[in-house]
């Protein structure tokens, strides 16, 4: 994916803000209250288009969001020993009272390869895509796509997807 995430993640959610947020009077990055949530994930972790390892993935998003963006913690852990944490942002879209939603995230980290792949490097990104279906009773079933790299800070960035099924747990 090489980037494109990322760059999806700026793109709708800058577009988001400047249409919805900006012309407020609050400012484009007014903070509100958003329902903070608890998430467990577990998938397949890919290497050069091959499945290399299993992750499970734990993230907590905030109960606040400034402009569309909600601030966001995560870590990992692969079958290999693989280990990655990092903070950044979530935007997530909701489809007008279906339940049906798409969040695409963003996330600087540090990562220690343990015994996985070497995909150049301490300092990693994380961007993904997630699509998912939230309950009457908030709870949200979804699954997701991500890829971390260390946006050629370094020579060596092969990157890593994963590919996983995440339930999240709201706490308001």
């Amino acid at each position: 994916m090489d980037g494109a995430m990322a760059a999806a993640f700026l793109l709708f959610g800058g577009l988001d803000m400047v249409l919805n947020d900006c012309g407020s009077g609050s400012g484009c990055l007014a903070q509100s209250d958003e329902a903070s949530r608890f998430s467990i994930s577990t998938g397949l972790v890919e290497f050069n288009e091959d499945h290399v390892s299993h992750e499970a993935y734990f993230r907590y998003d905030f109960g606040k969001k400034y402009g569309p963006f909600q601030p966001i913690i995560g870590a990992s852990f692969t079958g290999q020993g693989a280990v990655w944490a990092g903070a950044g942002a979530a935007y997530t879209k909701e489809l007008a009272d279906t339940g049906i939603y798409a969040q695409l995230h963003l996330m600087g980290g540090l990562f220690d390869k343990g015994d996985g792949e070497d995909i150049g490097g301490h300092i990693h990104f994380r961007s993904g895509v997630e699509l998912g279906y939230e309950a009457d009773n908030g709870w949200r079933y979804a699954m997701s796509y991500d890829h971390r790299s260390n946006a050629e800070l370094l020579d060596v960035n092969p990157g890593l997807e994963t590919l996983q099924f995440r339930v999240s747990v709201p706490f308001n």
